[in-house]
């Protein structure tokens, strides 16, 4: 593999149903991944990974749930950020700097060799979308928020390098929590969240040796724990071995504090973290 764009890094700055952002910098472009944060949250999160809130490039959104646009208008307005979102999502961001509208499934290209992919996801949502973010070999894909793996979600997610991706409750846990009954069934439902063993489910599938950076987001505080998480990806991907051979990080997010800037080079230059 050829890596011409000599630096691609990323950090989940939070992750869960509280708030969501993350941050993916490629060959010196830098992008959030939603803002679910407030405006001054996601500037102290940046900060802890190094990264000044006036040399973001842009903002991608997802679907427009509060937790993942609550901070967007502020950070756009206060530093200039264009925001990109589709037609469906962008009509319910307000007061934002600069709108740029992208068509789902369609790709697009907002600076130089760096190619986006908005692609649809299931979700109550108006129109949910993961993302696909490729430059210099490096293919970054973030899918959270989604109620089923599709066949289309699961074509996009093969050959990642990395990927956030939703492990959101444990079944059982969902069970017995506190949740009411109807706020359950939204959970479990195909337009909901995903479950642990679908997500480990996935990443058995789509396995291979290439695979650096695994985050699971968007666990819940109520059904669901940082070690249940790990504990199910773990015994999906140990089905695999021979073909997760790569795999470097293994990590929760969390809405409590940003993860470790993870930065991905060449291959042989990543160092190993399993853990919360």
């Amino acid at each position: 593999m050829v890596w011409s764009i000599r630096i691609v890094q990323f950090s989940v700055l939070s992750s869960g149903s509280k708030a969501n952002c993350t941050f993916i910098e490629v060959d010196g472009f830098r992008i959030l991944i939603d803002c679910g944060l407030s405006g001054k949250q996601c500037e102290l999160r940046l900060a802890e990974v190094g990264v000044a809130p006036d040399s973001l490039d842009c903002i991608f959104v997802t679907h427009e749930h509060h937790d993942h646009i609550h901070g967007v208008a502020t950070l756009s307005k206060r530093y200039g950020i264009p925001v990109y979102a589709n037609a469906a999502t962008m009509s319910q961001i307000h007061k934002v700097n600069k709108r740029e509208i992208f068509r789902t499934g369609e790709v697009f290209m907002p600076h130089g060799a760096v190619k986006v992919t908005p692609f649809s996801i299931t979700h109550d949502a108006l129109d949910p979308v993961g993302f696909v973010v490729e430059g210099g070999g490096f293919k970054f894909v973030h899918v959270t928020d989604l109620g089923r793996v599709t066949t289309l979600v699961r074509e996009h997610v093969r050959g990642a390098h990395a990927i956030v991706l939703e492990s959101n409750h444990d079944q059982e846990m969902l069970q017995t929590c506190d949740y009411t009954w109807d706020l359950k069934q939204r959970i479990a439902s195909t337009h909901g969240h995903l479950c642990n063993d679908s997500a480990g489910q996935l990443l058995e599938d789509i396995a291979h040796p290439e695979l650096f950076h695994v985050i699971l987001g968007h666990l819940s505080e109520n059904s669901n724990t940082p070690d249940a998480a790990l504990s199910t990806a773990h015994s999906y991907l140990n089905r695999c071995m021979d073909r997760v051979s790569g795999l470097r990080t293994l990590l929760c997010g969390s809405v409590y504090k940003s993860l470790p800037l993870l930065e991905l080079d060449e291959p042989h230059q990543l160092g190993v973290v399993i853990g919360v």
